[in-house]
Order: structure tokens, then sequence, then C-alpha cells
């Protein structure tokens, strides 16, 4: 299991800055030779360029070099030679053992020159990986717009076993209410949609101008969206993940989400939000925890009835769920997270029956008589 931490560095840009530039031509260099060659591997580009890149790079350390060369194999090797990965001029450099040590929180790095060295501000929420598991490598970046440089540092340890006893939880995921769970659950930020009107309009306004200064604003104002979903990505994630009791979380596979055709509006909404980022930043919470995240087919979820099971078109009206064959009614999208959940007990039979399922089947409720259980991320 590894997990990574991005730490900002104080570092001299008349060193680093040219060690970057270098590796990005060595880089270039091994993904120009490769497709020539019909080859990835790396002992052969070892063979074919190593010295060539030592005399003309005579300054940059040969454990870079080394390093660079791996991983612009293991770039060409990613695409099949579909594409020719390119690296700019101050892209990312891998540092490992040989070419960076960690005592403490001081770091020191190799460079064209002697080692340079950087204590790290930890953040207080990585603290304990920090101090606890075992430094596997570290990858120097530099921003151009902020002129700011950026360690990323990696970490492993072992995989805690999956937990054994608990429940299955079912989870809905939307614009709405951004979680709520086959218990009845419901994880929202009244912020979230007033946000996006907000970005919506702020960047149609932005691109009607289409100045420099637009422009420059609407780059800006990406990077604020994308901040401001990845916060209550990982808050409401943070949230699922300290449930009791609960060992594995489903959620619907939601690949093509972005293809399909709701509308102009609600298209816009549900392509702005990272609902991917959201099962990633659960998935390496709770395996962090022995729990895990699994994923089931998407379709008639919304559609049909949690209680009888029946798919019926036009049951659902917005937030309302109503069985026109059992008159069951309950919140849409309750009823599709307890759906979701048991499309996967359904799905793997075989290991259900030799485990203790936990099942919470919500009362039918009739009229506007519906309790629900608001959980709101402050």
């Amino acid at each position: 299991m590894k997990r990574t931490v991005s730490i900002p560095a104080q570092l001299n840009p008349s060193i680093f800055l040219p060690l970057l530039e270098q590796c990005a031509e060595i880089f270039n260099a091994h993904v120009d030779w490769s497709p020539e060659n019909k080859t990835y591997n790396k002992s052969k580009a070892h063979a074919a360029l190593y010295e060539q890149m030592k005399k003309k790079h005579s300054e940059v350390p040969t454990a870079f070099i080394q390093a660079v060369r791996d991983t612009a194999m293991e770039a060409v090797k990613a695409t099949a030679f579909k594409k020719r990965p390119r690296k700019k001029k101050y892209s990312g450099l891998r540092f490992d053992k040989r070419t960076m040590t960690l005592r403490g929180e001081q770091l020191s790095l190799s460079s064209m020159g002697k080692r340079e060295r950087v204590v790290l501000k930890v953040p207080d929420y990585f603290r304990p990986i920090f101090d606890s598991w075992k430094l596997k490598g570290a990858t120097l970046t530099y921003s151009t717009q902020t002129k700011q440089f950026w360690i990323r540092l990696v970490y492993e340890t072992e995989t805690p076993s999956l937990k054994i006893a608990g429940t299955i939880l079912g989870i809905d995921r939307g614009i709405q209410q951004l979680a709520v769970t086959s218990e009845g659950q419901f994880f929202l930020n009244g912020n979230i949609r007033a946000a996006q009107r907000r970005y919506l309009y702020n960047r149609k306004t932005a691109q009607a101008k289409g100045t420099p200064s637009a422009r420059r604003r609407l780059k800006a104002m990406g990077g604020k969206e994308k901040r401001f979903s990845r916060d209550v990505n990982h808050r409401v994630t943070k949230q699922l993940v300290s449930l009791e009791g609960v060992k594995t979380y489903v959620l619907e596979d939601l690949k093509g989400v972005r293809n399909k055709n709701r509308g102009k509006k609600q298209n816009k909404r549900i392509g702005s939000w990272p609902f991917h980022q959201f099962g990633f930043f659960l998935a390496y919470k709770a395996q962090m925890l022995g729990k895990e995240v699994v994923y089931v087919d998407p379709r008639y979820t919304s559609k049909k009835c949690s209680c009888c099971k029946e798919i019926q078109k036009g049951s659902r009206n917005k937030s309302k769920y109503h069985c026109r064959k059992c008159n069951f009614q309950l919140h849409a999208d309750w009823n599709a997270a307890i759906n979701i959940r048991d499309n996967y007990i359904l799905s793997s039979t075989s290991k259900a029956s030799e485990e203790q399922v936990a099942v919470i089947q919500p009362s039918v409720m009739i009229g506007n008589n519906q309790s629900q259980a608001y959980c709101l991320v402050q």
C-alpha cells in the first residue's frame, strides 16, 4: 500500500531548473529512440544511449540519466508506441535512494553540483505516515505559474487485511446530494450547487470577453473549482470511511456518465463534478482501515423499487420515488442506494452466503411522511 504527499520546497532555481531542463532533454531523446528501434527494453536503451547522454549532459549525475531512462521506457510502454510522450522544459524528476536521503525532516537531494538540503514542513494529517511508513522515492516538480518547487514523497507499508465481519453499504452519488447511503445517511454540501452556478456564470462571462486577462482569469477559476471539489470529496469520503461496522462500500460504475444526454444543464452539472476522484479517495481511505470499495452495474438502480424489485418508468419524480405496484415511497437517492447494495449482494451470492450481511430496509412511507438522516458537510 502506497501513499504520497506533496510538500513545497525552498530550493535554489539556478541549481535545480537547469537539472530539470537537461533531464527533460534526456527523456525526450529516449522517447524518440524507442519507436524507431521498436523496443522499450531498458537494457537496450542503456546500451544505445547511455554513453551518448553521459557525454552530452556531463554535469548530470549518472543516477539521474538511469532514472530518466527508466521513466521514458515505462512511458513508451504505457502508450504501446501509439503516442510519443514528451516532457516539457521543467517537468518532474524522479529521485531514489541513490539521489536523496531523508533524516528526520531534512531532505538531501543530488544536483549537478554538491548535494542540496531542504527542511520539509510535513502537514499534520500526513504525520502518522511520515513517522512510521517506509520512504520509497520522491519526485521533484516545479510550477512555472507560482514559481514554486514541490517534493512529492512516496511512502509504502503493508496493506491491512480486509475486515471479515461488517455490513455492506450502498452509496448513490449525485449533485443534489453528493452521497446517499443504503442506511439513509445523506452527505451533502449546500454550497455545491451555488458554487457550480457561480463558476459557470464566471466562465461564461470571461469566455465572452476573450481578452488575455479574461483567459488568465479562466485559468485561475479552473484551479479554484478543482480545489473546491477536491476538498468536498475529501471531507465526505472521510466521513463515510469513519462509519462504524462497515466493511464494504458499493458504488455505481459511472464510466461513460459524461456521454449520456440528460439535458444541457444537467450534463454541465454532472460533467463538472469529479465522481471518479470521489471513488478514488474513498478507496484509498477505506484500504487503510481494512475496508474495500467495489463497483456494480448502474442500470435500473434509479427505476427499480427497492422493496418489490419491480422496474418501472415514471416511478421517480425528481427526489421522490413511488412504486405503483406495491405503493412503496422513499427518497429517490436512498432507494437507488439500497438497489446498489442489493445488486452487489445478488452478484456475489456465493460469497454473501458465507458472510453475515446486515440489511436495513426502510419502512414503507406514504405521502410526505418521510424520515431522513442528514449529514451536513461543514
